[in-house]
């Protein structure tokens, strides 16, 4: 996936593609840290912010846990930003996401530094390199989630959707995921997008 560049705006074009459940037993959502977790409880960091008080360009923020019919633990935690004058450059947006997933007390977590934001309306596209994680192999590779902040029924997708883990991405471009086919767990949670708004 390449980016389209003009002298006003450095746009992502985004693939997203529905895709089946990730497995359990593999590192596949997020947020707080799972029950399993030594991180259990860990929330994402706040981006730094050159322009306090100033409305961001785009941003994408809360937790909430997937809803699973075996019992999975599943939970996604955001806090990124896309600074008001970084407009133009989605891959200047700054912060970090956490996921986490255990079910039957096996699992795994992450914790990615944000490399790109995109939000159109209440969908926002996210990206991140791993930077803290104990799924083996995960640590350096790059992952992307999709949120669909819909209210009290939030949907969210992920790039290894198809593959079931993030370990089996290794060449993943800035801001893709799938199509957000996941169903966020009532009373768990909510995600905010704020939708971004470029001088097209």
């Amino acid at each position: 996936m390449r980016y389209v560049r003009s002298n006003r705006l450095r746009a992502v074009a985004l693939a997203a593609a529905l895709l089946a459940t990730a497995t359990a037993g593999t590192a596949a959502a997020a947020g707080d840290g799972g029950a399993g977790s030594a991180e259990s409880g860990k929330s994402a960091k706040n981006p730094a912010s050159a322009d306090r008080g100033q409305r961001p360009a785009a941003s994408l923020t809360g937790t909430a846990k997937l809803t699973r019919s075996l019992g999975d633990d599943i939970t996604f935690s955001f806090d990124a930003r896309l600074a008001a004058k970084h407009n133009d450059d989605p891959l200047r947006a700054t912060g970090t996401f956490r996921f986490s997933h255990y079910l039957n007390g096996e699992g795994a977590w992450a914790e990615a530094d944000v490399d790109c934001l995109v939000t159109g309306g209440k969908v926002a596209v996210v990206s991140g390199v791993i930077t803290d994680t104990d799924l083996p192999g995960a640590k350096g590779l790059r992952v992307g989630v999709t949120v669909h902040d819909q209210g009290r029924n939030d949907r969210l997708g992920y790039s290894w959707a198809a593959t079931g883990s993030p370990v089996e991405d290794k060449d993943l471009a800035p801001c893709v995921s799938s199509a957000p086919f996941e169903k966020v767990k009532r009373g768990t949670g909510d995600f905010r997008v704020l939708p971004w708004q470029p001088e097209l």
